[in-house]
């Protein structure tokens, strides 16, 4: 297994729809394994593939959960079905999320409490579950990523004028930027 380099806010790959994985070979298993050990590597609850550069719809979590859901996982080519978003503002105090992505930054998001997952293993065989509050959190953030999405693009109009000046600050938006985890300091700290 490989730790991999994670892409940073303004890679391509990480701003258009993954494809669909239509090959359950050993070349996935050792993505997936990857995938696995580059998120650990980084502290991460979940990494989606357009993250470490690759443009295919796969993620892996890594968050206990009491949804009765293996507390570590992957999907592959995954199907989202949520539940309504409020239309409230999101707490600042209890609905911040941050992304490896846009590393080390953190901003308050309102996302769906309930989300019901359906894809495939890396051996392609079905999978199911259901996900309640930060667990639900974290597969909707990973899926967004799969449709090349990232938090930041959904943030109320304050918190993306506030996420794009720290890009900005930062040097993003520009493809060829990426941090190594277990090498570069953890931008979140931990």
């Amino acid at each position: 297994m490989t730790v991999l380099p994670i892409t940073i806010w303004g890679e391509p790959v990480l701003h258009r729809r993954a494809s669909e994985v239509e090959v359950f070979d050993d070349e996935l298993r050792t993505l997936i394994a990857d995938m696995f050990e580059t998120n650990d590597a980084a502290n991460g609850v979940g990494l989606a593939a357009p993250q470490i550069g690759v443009g295919k719809r796969i993620f892996v979590y890594k968050y206990a959960n009491d949804d009765g859901a293996p507390p570590t996982g992957v999907v592959v080519n995954p199907v989202l079905t949520l539940s309504k978003v409020s239309g409230a503002a999101p707490d600042p105090d209890e609905e911040e999320e941050g992304c490896l992505s846009f590393p080390g930054e953190q901003y308050p998001l309102k996302r769906a409490e309930w989300a019901r997952v359906e894809g495939f293993d890396g051996d392609g065989n079905p999978v199911k579950f259901e996900a309640t509050g930060w667990f639900a959190r974290v597969i909707q953030h990973e899926y967004d990523h799969l449709d090349g999405k990232l938090y930041v693009n959904r943030l109320m109009d304050r918190y993306s004028r506030k996420a794009m000046k720290q890009a900005k600050k930062n040097g993003w938006g520009v493809p060829g930027l990426t941090w190594m985890p277990g090498v570069d300091p953890d931008p979140f700290g931990h």
